[in-house]
């Protein structure tokens, strides 16, 4: 079957499930990795390969453009506090927490006898991304409060650049070949400095012109030339694409889109934007499910449990330490966003790629990606399948009979 027609028939099938998934009021991404699984499991016929560069270079930087529109200058700077402590030192510690708790539980275990703090400190890093592939697709439909929607996709996105930037950083470490922390610091700072400095001037860049020219194909198109290449300049100097998009994208959506453009070119760019994600969202979490085999699975199933449990209370000692240092500021959240915000941590796509681009001869790769796959899964189908009821549940969102009467 030819590569055409197998993006066809992904299409056909994720037309079929966005279908079936509103008729079941299940959430979209989580049913597409279900079929993903299903189609996977029965072999009925061959899906591509998520790799490191398709969904770095031709999924992420749309998805993350996307999302990046949407956030406000106002809405961004109010709760930066909160979005760069645990986009940044909230990876670390995530890190710090996995590695010291999984490398005696994984010993005591017996699951890998080459698994030591190196191996735990790798999956640490791959694994604490809260991956925006996952997490922007989901929570835009649940009806939560926007700031706690904002804090969401905004931590989300960050800190899947900050996690790339601590795995490329982590191997290094391990390799020998940036030896000393002054030194892993200034090289963490130029990856994200240079990826931030290279998104502001192509965003504003693109906001400038866009500004002077009254076109929707146009502007629709520079914004498209603006998400893709910004991610592969910052790449190609060794900076963080990631962040890069996600800068431009913010320019983008405030300075352009808000002033520069008429009525119609603004509808006509959401639109077409609101349709990428859609389709990108679609393939990717169709490919999720493809990627993973089942009876591997099965096989690590312990490690995988240990693994999802440290995950998990790891990112919520991380939510109480941020919810804890901005209690006394007017970015304070209550407990019951914690709770949300712990468990609106879903892991996606980009720590799965990030496991299988390990090296072939890295001690306990296949268990690393076992673990990977196992937690990705889980997360995405268990948080994802309960996340309503916990909104409602807590008195954040409300009842889908309300939503449908405000709508």
């Amino acid at each position: 079957m030819s590569i055409e027609s197998v993006f066809i028939l992904l299409f056909a099938v994720a037309t079929a499930v966005a279908l079936a998934a509103r008729r079941a009021r299940v959430p979209y991404t989580v049913a597409l990795v279900l079929a993903g699984l299903i189609l996977g499991y029965l072999d009925l016929f061959p899906a591509p390969h998520l790799t490191k560069d398709l969904l770095l270079f031709a999924f992420l930087p749309g998805l993350i453009f996307e999302a990046a529109l949407h956030i406000g200058w106002r809405e961004f700077r109010d709760n930066a506090l909160t979005i760069l402590l645990l986009a940044v030192p909230g990876v670390i510690a995530s890190m710090a927490l996995i590695t010291l708790l999984l490398t005696p539980l994984i010993g005591s275990l017996g699951a890998g006898t080459e698994f030591g703090w190196k191996q735990a400190l790798v999956f640490g890093a791959l694994i604490s991304a809260t991956d925006p592939v996952a997490v922007v697709g989901l929570f835009r439909h649940l009806g939560a409060p926007r700031r706690l929607t904002l804090l969401v996709d905004a931590e989300s996105l960050l800190n899947d650049g900050t996690a790339i930037v601590f795995y490329t950083l982590s191997l290094s470490l391990i390799a020998g070949s940036t030896p000393h922390a002054h030194r892993l610091v200034l090289q963490f700072f130029s990856i994200v400095g240079i990826g931030a400095l290279v998104g502001a001037l192509i965003g504003y860049a693109t906001s400038t012109l866009i500004r002077r020219i009254d076109d929707p194909m146009i502007e629709i198109t520079m914004t498209t030339v603006t998400a893709y290449g910004s991610f592969v300049i910052a790449e190609s100097l060794d900076a963080s694409g990631i962040i890069a998009t996600v800068v431009a994208g913010m320019i983008c959506g405030n300075f352009a889109a808000r002033s520069g453009i008429s009525a119609s070119t603004r509808i006509a760019a959401e639109s077409f934007w609101e349709y990428v994600a859609f389709a990108l969202n679609s393939i990717v979490f169709l490919l999720i499910g493809f990627e993973v085999h089942l009876r591997s699975l099965l096989v690590h199933w312990l490690p995988i449990l240990a693994a999802y449990l440290v995950v998990t209370l790891g990112r919520g000692l991380v939510i109480a330490l941020g919810g804890g240092l901005v209690a006394f500021t007017r970015e304070r959240f209550s407990w019951r966003w914690g709770v949300v915000l712990t468990w609106g941590g879903l892991r996606g796509a980009l720590p799965m790629v990030l496991a299988l681009s390990l090296p072939a001869d890295f001690p306990s790769r296949d268990l690393i990606i076992s673990m990977t796959f196992g937690v990705s899964v889980l997360s995405i189908l268990m948080h994802g399948l309960t996340m309503s009821g916990l909104l409602r549940l807590l008195g954040i969102a409300p009842e889908p009979a309300d939503r449908e009467r405000e709508g």
